[in-house]
């Protein structure tokens, strides 16, 4: 359902409920892309090769011989069972390396399974508020019809105690000031979006295929040297359902582990790089329950501007 927006006297249509916003075919272009650098990767691997993953949960462990290279975190836990396959949020290696649920084993190591009901969830908690950033950028991504243009710039780096996830992005819509009706719209896109139970898949590529892969993004394509030659000459990318986007991860599995969220404020910015939007929420896990007045709390502390910024952006607010 597309929502009315009035602007004074006249109105416009500004949200979509479609899938896509930006062309069509930039987004299938942009996949193909992905796709063809994972079989080419897959290929790459020649002989399979068998490694001993020992998983760290059950009393007496529990050992799994898995493939080098293409076994996932998540294939442990489908071997181990069915709730901790649909709980498990991320992976720790040898009881120090962060490992993405879907990125393949390298070899052979002991692996823990951590998720939001651990004693201590800090890693799946700062994961958890990447990932709410890269939902963020994928609804903003989405939700505006394909007149109004969209450049995704980049989201920080998770900070909790900020009280909001973020996404600054330029619009082709000078001074616009969402209305309430206009952030419930976005905040059921993401939703919506969540829900679709998408699994989170991460590629390492190198510069050339990332500026390839983001061609039609002036933000990306000036950030991705800059990446590369700090990261040596490889860029992370994440995809979900079609939505590929930039980040060092770690990021939670699945988009089902995110439960109530809310876009609540965007505010307008000056950064570097000009005028940007800076869209702002905050989200529960799944499964977590709070009462509407302990919710509403968060809600209107994420309503206040993000400060948080790169150490590259001076951002401040655009009175």
């Amino acid at each position: 359902m597309n929502c009315l927006i009035r602007v004074g006297r006249s109105s416009k249509l500004l949200f979509s409920n479609r899938w896509y916003s930006v062309s069509k075919s930039s987004i299938e272009k942009q996949n193909e892309l992905f796709d063809e650098e994972c079989l080419r990767q897959r290929n790459a691997i020649g002989r399979i090769e068998k490694i001993e993953v020992e998983y760290e949960g059950i009393p007496g462990a529990r050992k799994l011989l898995l493939n080098k290279g293409l076994s996932t975190p998540y294939n442990v836990a489908t071997h181990i069972s069915e709730w901790l396959m649909r709980d498990s949020a991320l992976a720790l290696i040898d009881g120090e390396t962060l490992w993405d649920m879907h990125r393949p084993l390298e070899d052979s190591c002991t692996l823990k399974l951590l998720r939001f009901n651990d004693e201590d969830p800090f890693h799946v908690n700062k994961a958890f508020w990447k990932f709410c950033s890269f939902l963020l950028g994928a609804t903003i991504n989405n939700a505006f019809l394909e007149s109004v243009k969209v450049d995704l710039h980049s989201f920080p780096s998770p900070q909790i105690t900020s009280g909001s996830f973020v996404y600054d992005a330029y619009l082709s819509l000078p001074d616009w000031k969402p209305t309430p009706s206009e952030l419930r719209v976005l905040s059921a896109e993401m939703v919506t979006l969540a829900s679709r139970e998408l699994p989170v898949e991460r590629l390492q590529v190198s510069e050339d295929i990332a500026k390839e892969i983001f061609t039609e993004n002036r933000f990306k394509q000036a950030q991705i040297p800059k990446i590369a030659s700090s990261s040596g000459g490889q860029i992370t990318l994440y995809r979900m359902g079609t939505h590929i986007d930039i980040s060092k991860g770690p990021l939670i599995g699945n988009s089902s582990l995110v439960g109530r969220c809310t876009i609540t404020a965007v505010h307008q910015i000056q950064s570097d790089d000009g005028p940007l939007y800076r869209f702002q929420g905050v989200a529960l896990p799944r499964g977590l329950m709070l009462n509407h007045f302990a919710y509403k709390i968060l809600e209107d502390r994420a309503m206040k501007l993000n400060r948080s910024s790169f150490v590259d952006h001076r951002i401040e607010e655009v009175a």
